[in-house]
């Protein structure tokens, strides 16, 4: 029996949800810009994965399924802390993790485009340029999700051009 009351719901679920959906706590703290400490989260451990398993320029097949994975998570976990008071709590930054990831893809896994990454994703994911902002209207963890991946991937065109005509 599904109910609306978060204080009804199983604690155990309720627990793994929040957890992931505020990026491993990154979101809960310092309670002031939880989207951007979770973007910066997100970029540290996109760094340590890099050192153990991915290749260093942001295309390793496993950085894909990674975002794959996280991003079908993520859909469930906003939706389950998502409510009618507050569509997409503020605490809830996994969107933010997935949304940098996909600006950094086939970038150099290094901390200069790291850097722009993170300046050009939050700069999208405020502004919501090009009807990502119709996309957050999405209901539950769809749009918590893919306003955010919107974002992501104009960020990944922008930089890629800028890498390709000024580093290539």
């Amino acid at each position: 029996m599904e109910t609306s009351s978060r204080s009804q719901k199983n604690p155990v679920v309720s627990f793994v949800a929040e957890t992931i959906a505020t990026g491993f706590g990154s979101g809960n703290w310092p309670f002031v810009a939880p989207a951007t400490v979770g973007t910066f989260a997100a970029l540290v451990v996109y760094w340590l994965l890099d050192i153990s398993m991915f290749d260093g320029d942001g295309d390793s097949v496993w950085f894909f399924a990674l975002i794959g994975i996280v991003t079908a998570v993520g859909v469930w976990a906003t939706d389950y802390i998502d409510n009618e008071g507050d569509h997409d709590p503020k605490r809830g930054v996994i969107d933010e993790w997935v949304g940098v990831w996909v600006t950094v893809l086939f970038l150099p896994v290094t901390w200069p485009w790291m850097i722009a990454g993170f300046f050009v994703f939050r700069a999208l994911d405020i502004f919501k340029p090009l009807g990502v902002r119709k996309i957050e209207a999405w209901p539950g963890g769809w749009g918590i999700m893919f306003d955010d991946i919107a974002a992501g991937v104009i960020g990944a065109l922008i930089l890629n051009a800028v890498r390709l005509i000024f580093f290539a």
